[in-house]
């Protein structure tokens, strides 16, 4: 299914988008990639949503990135006796280890984990921020605190601990039970929450054992410090702005949005923009302006994908909310300030001979007659560095493996098409100029720049570039060999 835009779609999956119906309706209004959440459903629910994407995806011919997202570790606070509690600013309040149901002056946290790292003067917020706590006083199993910021605390209300690299790992045991059901079922991508360090990268890889692409999900200020040495560990990133802008000043997050967004880019990696882009639209068929900029925002930027995830999980809009970020998409790319932006923040890469040939590549199209870049690939490199050029036309990833196709569904303008073997170039000139008049990419009257690797099915062996026709005859005709 051609897309008339570059940027891609992430639509989360849930109990308003979970029928045959509503998943085909959202992938034909624009929806490239699904995300399955961990820290909802059953497996057995997975299981089947998993199934209907993959039924739609062959009836459909066209590859579906599927992204299973970890739950990561959720950190909560106890129950209170009368179900919540108002704390004043300027109360005191403890925090502790004992089960007791909670009262004004205390509630159990039963994370030991916070107390071995806090120290005092560090900062607790319960509640997505809503609630401000100041250490005062620490001990291994409690902490004292000031109340900065008041309001109304209630049973298992969320903790973020914004000040300190917490000694927990990113993976909990449920966590590990859904990364290898996950894996086992054939998902794509793997998002980790909860991410400080790039060892919690390794160790997810370890379990992984290259069944599926790694992604991390930055929302934690440690991520934020050490985020060059993730991105050098991972496949991708998502940018969540949820928890980021809780443990952050809210006005630190749009730079940091951008300057990660470049960062992946120059690194040839996917980058999504996620949390609350169209949040509005979970109960209403318009989204606000503010929102519609923001979408806009991340587009400018040229970020690979923009997300979804109450809107179209469960709100009452979710293919209105897909259709819509379609349309700004559309919008926007075809603003001549889009490709001013995107161009002049092209970051030059080039240490190998594959950064050239792509690089020339584009060059080439964007100075001649060409119509579309037609790139071999096995293991998605190729497709991804091309994807980093963000050249002005179109990209088509030729490929023989399934999973390959299915993981570059959420790369930047990549449109990825099945073939079958090949052992010669002449043969991949002819599949690619076929590819391209089939999917209305070009006619027959028209040029196409190919790039592949020589020998073939070797990863990391771009080496060689092709101005050739689309015409068949006229391929056979023109071919030195």
């Amino acid at each position: 299914m051609r897309r008339h835009r570059n940027v891609k779609i992430v639509a989360t999956l849930g109990p308003a988008s979970e029928t045959y119906e509503t998943i085909r309706a959202l992938h034909e209004a624009g929806a490239d990639v699904f995300r399955l959440n961990m820290s909802h459903g059953t497996h057995e629910g997975i299981r089947e949503k998993h199934a209907i994407i993959r039924r739609i995806e062959e009836e459909m011919d066209s590859p579906i990135a599927i992204l299973a997202d970890l739950q990561g570790p959720k950190l909560r606070v106890g129950a209170f006796a009368n179900g919540e509690e108002e704390l004043e600013e300027g109360a005191t309040f403890r925090l502790d280890m004992d089960e007791t149901p909670g009262t004004i002056d205390r509630v159990c946290l039963p994370h030991i984990e916070i107390f071995a790292a806090l120290e005092p003067g560090a900062t607790l917020l319960v509640n997505d921020g809503k609630i401000r706590l100041k250490v005062t006083e620490c001990g291994p199993d409690f902490a004292q605190t000031e109340v900065i910021t008041g309001g109304t605390i209630s049973d298992r209300k969320g903790v973020n601990v914004p000040d300190v690299v917490l000694p927990l790992k990113a993976l909990t045991d449920k966590d590990r039970e859904d990364l290898e059901f996950a894996c086992e079922l054939g998902v794509d991508w793997l998002a980790l929450s909860f991410v400080q360090r790039p060892e919690d990268v390794v160790e997810a890889r370890d379990l992984v054992k290259g069944r599926a692409a790694i992604m991390v999900k930055i929302e934690k200020p440690a991520a934020v410090t050490d985020f060059d040495a993730i991105l050098d560990e991972v496949d991708g990133i998502m940018v969540a702005r949820g928890d980021l802008g809780v443990e952050l000043p809210v006005q630190n997050v749009p730079p940091l949005q951008k300057r990660m967004v470049r960062k992946c880019r120059a690194a040839a990696k996917p980058v999504i923009v996620a949390t609350q882009m169209l949040e509005s639209m979970v109960s209403s068929p318009m989204p606000t302006r503010a929102e519609v900029s923001d979408v806009a925002t991340a587009i400018y930027e040229g970020a690979d994908a923009i997300m979804l995830s109450a809107e179209s999980a469960a709100g009452d809009y979710p293919i209105e909310a897909v259709r819509t970020m379609d349309d700004v998409a559309r919008e926007v790319e075809d603003d001549p300030t889009y490709t001013q932006i995107i161009e002049s923040s092209r970051k030059a890469e080039r240490q190998s001979v594959a950064d050239g040939i792509v690089a020339a590549a584009r060059e080439i199209a964007e100075t001649t007659d060409i119509q579309v870049i037609c790139c071999f690939t096995q293991s998605g490199t190729t497709a991804l560095l091309t994807a980093r050029e963000r050249p002005r036309v179109p990209i088509i990833a030729m490929t023989s493996l399934r999973g390959t196709a299915r993981r570059l569904a959420l790369s930047w303008g990549v449109n990825c098409v099945m073939t079958g073997p090949l052992d010669r170039f002449k043969h991949a000139v002819i599949s690619a100029a076929k590819a391209a008049r089939e999917q209305g990419y070009a006619s027959e009257d028209d040029q196409i720049v190919v790039t592949a690797g020589v020998p073939f099915n070797v990863p990391g062996t771009t080496n060689i570039l092709r101005v050739a026709p689309c015409k068949e005859s006229l391929i056979y005709s023109t071919d030195p060999g």
